[in-house]
């Protein structure tokens, strides 16, 4: 019998293996055997790896390495629960997005060789992924961490011809080498400290000095992926630009990579938790304030669904910033609380952030349009999409039975035990906290019901030049798999709260012990909550099945609503997007900038003269800040367009003196 270590090592060759295979065989197959291709190796990568995780998350983890030669040392791969925790998350959402992408792409007529290129990109990204969770050595980490962001670059850039792609891509691409400065400036740091580029030389660094400096290095590192306010600018361009289920698995799992990361270092942090928390929970809320706000004014669904990405990720953040409060106070309850409904939010923005990508990328595919003001009506022809959508707008809201209000209820949890226990500072904080919260929760369903209904429901707002039906099968069945995912998440929570448990215990300076009678209360009101919400919805079904049944047989007519007696609505009649949030964005107008292609009407304008007029959003950070700065990186280096000249005398001449320069150092001793 093969002992647990051999297992493993066995797992992981297989896992190499499929890879090699599955790459080396897309650039040779037929093009009708890619997509086959592709599906089979990230399931085998992903069911294998798996494995590997379940092992680690049963176990007190695993631990084997390689040779990285005589600079890099031993590379360590540990896998422990937190490492399998994301391990698995990755998995889930690849599979659902590589089964959904080969139904999606069938709709473009790419070339083959691009399609290939996809589908290696895509192997490649959720290996990459894989290991940025695994390793723990910091050279190997960074390379793990390119190629993870190389990857997925190449995957956003799959409409290559188009202007806004490329400039999209681009900017994700700086942005991703910022996030690899900071992390190189971090693990440099821990290395000339501790002589070691194992992940406990970070432990062994902040056991010494002071924690906060380089905590807040990594957190900028990680922030970049993860989407953080300031550092999120390559979100709102990034994924409208990638293809639908690129955008899904981006959303889902990318920037819980930069999450991950930050989970990674406050295993190793030993002081500094409560301003460390404190920090983390200011820029989380704001950061989730910053991201529903804008998602509420945005017409671009896949765009609003981006910043709908980063106020989730304020969430998150929010879940961190309380865990660290609570190892600093020794408040045992508001560390799993915090952490454990951080975790948990991971899982379920994962579910149904793809799940929304999904079925908006199933919109996009049959209208060719992202603007929701063209649209209306699609609930009549795509009614199974429709279904999708809604219920990952509810879920996304936070709104029982769904998996979203299970993880939003245990951080509410954590900020009312933390009001009753904490400083006045701290409550403070926590009650601004609490209140910004409930604002987020508030305006997520006002930016849905925005979206759904100006999509979904009412009438067709133009002719669209192919009739919309309902996608095929291959695209619909990811996502009742995420649905019934996200349902088991919802009504089995005491499973993945005991998940949590083993994650959290003694992981984090703290121990989570679920025997503790705060947590059994815990448990047992979730369980409640949980039990209810189902009964609700085997009403909500009982009751819609017995009025088919009633209505079956009889006749149905069809006729228009009561327009206030005016005998002749016309699809411009309905609420838009802009309409429905214009309110909104007046009232907000000093961070949500408005540019605006028209003269708005004036009141005395009794019988205005017919006008066309045009409006979107701007990031205020990108034209307050990004923007001007670039300007004037543009114009100092405009200066020296003049090297540039095209002059070949002149090239002949920058040798010479090249040449006379290093002569005469040379000559001088000023190098040897």
């Amino acid at each position: 019998m093969v002992d647990g270590f051999e297992f493993v090592s066995v797992l992981f060759i297989i896992h190499i293996i499929v890879i090699l295979i599955g790459v080396t065989s897309l650039l040779f197959i037929s093009d009708r055997l890619k997509s086959f291709v592709a599906i089979t190796s990230i399931v085998i990568i992903g069911g294998v790896t798996s494995l590997i995780a379940i092992k680690g998350i049963t176990t007190n983890g695993l631990e084997f390495s390689f040779n990285g030669g005589s600079f890099i040392g031993n590379i360590p791969f540990r896998i422990d629960a937190l490492s399998a925790w994301f391990m698995l998350i990755i998995n889930l959402i690849s599979v659902t997005g590589v089964i959904y992408g080969v139904g999606y792409l069938k709709a473009y007529n790419a070339q083959p060789s691009i399609i290939t290129f996809h589908w290696v990109s895509f192997i490649l990204f959720q290996s990459s992924m894989l290991w940025v969770c695994a390793v723990q050595n910091s050279i190997a980490f960074l390379i793990a961490w390119e190629l993870m962001s190389l990857s997925s670059l190449l995957l956003v850039l799959f409409d290559h011809t188009s202007h806004k792609v490329l400039k999209a891509g681009l900017n994700y691409m700086v942005q991703m080498h910022l996030s690899v400065v900071f992390l190189t400036l971090a693990f440099i740091w821990v290395y000339f400290k501790t002589g070691s580029f194992d992940f406990t030389g970070i432990g062994m660094y902040f056991g010494s000095n002071v924690n906060i400096w380089l905590f807040l290095v990594f957190f900028i590192g990680f922030g970049f992926k993860s989407g953080f306010i300031g550092l999120h600018t390559w979100l709102p361009h990034a994924h409208p630009a990638a293809p639908s289920h690129v955008s899904g698995v981006m959303s889902g799992v990318i920037v819980k990579m930069g999450i991950y990361g930050i989970f990674r270092i406050i295993t190793y942090v030993k002081s500094d938790y409560v301003i460390l928390g404190e920090i983390v929970l200011i820029l989380s809320l704001l950061t989730g304030l910053f991201g529903i706000l804008n998602a509420a004014v945005h017409r671009d669904f896949k765009r609003m669904l981006a910043y709908c990405t980063i106020e989730n990720v304020g969430i998150i953040g929010i879940g961190i910033g309380l865990g660290l409060i609570g190892i600093g106070t020794n408040n045992g309850i508001l560390y799993f609380l915090g952490f454990g409904g951080a975790l948990l939010h991971v899982l379920n923005h994962s579910l149904f952030k793809s799940l929304l990508f999904y079925s908006a990328g199933s919109v996009y595919q049959q209208t060719h349009t992202r603007n929701m003001d063209k649209l209306g009506g699609l609930v009549k022809v795509m009614p199974q999409t429709a279904i999708i959508f809604l219920i990952g707008a509810i879920a996304i809201g936070g709104i029982p039975p769904f998996n979203g209000f299970v993880s939003e209820f245990m951080i509410y949890f954590a900020l009312l035990r933390g009001i009753n226990t904490a400083e006045i500072g701290q409550i403070t904080l926590m009650v601004l906290t609490f209140a910004g919260m409930g604002i987020i929760g508030g305006l997520s369903i006002l930016a849905f019901t925005k979206t759904f209904g100006a999509i979904f429901l009412g009438s067709a707002r133009q002719n669209l030049k192919h009739e919309p039906h309902e996608v095929s099968a291959l695209m619909l069945v990811p996502q009742y798999f995420t649905i019934a995912v996200m349902m088991f998440v919802a009504f089995m929570p005491g499973f993945f709260v005991r998940i949590l448990g083993i994650i959290l215990n003694g992981r984090f300076v703290l121990s989570s012990h679920l025997e503790n009678p705060d947590y059994l209360n815990y448990l047992s009101l979730l369980s409640r909550v949980s039990f209810f919400s189902l009964l609700f919805l085997i009403l909500i079904v009982l009751v819609f099945g017995i009025r088919s049944l009633v209505l079956r047989k009889q006749e149905q007519i069809f006729s228009s609503t009561w327009g206030c007696a005016y005998q002749a609505p016309g699809p411009r009649m309905q609420y838009t997007g802009k309409s429905f949030s214009k309110t909104l964005g007046k009232l907000l107008n000093f961070s949500l900038i408005e540019k605006k292609n028209y003269k708005e009407l004036k009141p005395n304008e009794i019988f205005p003269k017919s006008r066309r007029y045009s409006s979107f959003y701007l990031d205020i950070f990108e034209q307050k800040l990004i923007d001007p700065f670039v300007q004037q990186l543009k114009q100092f280096i405009n200066l020296f367009n003049f090297v540039q000249n095209g002059k070949t005398q002149a090239y002949v001449l920058y040798g010479i003196v090249f040449i006379l320069v290093v002569f005469l150092g040379t000559l001088l001793n000023f190098w040897h």
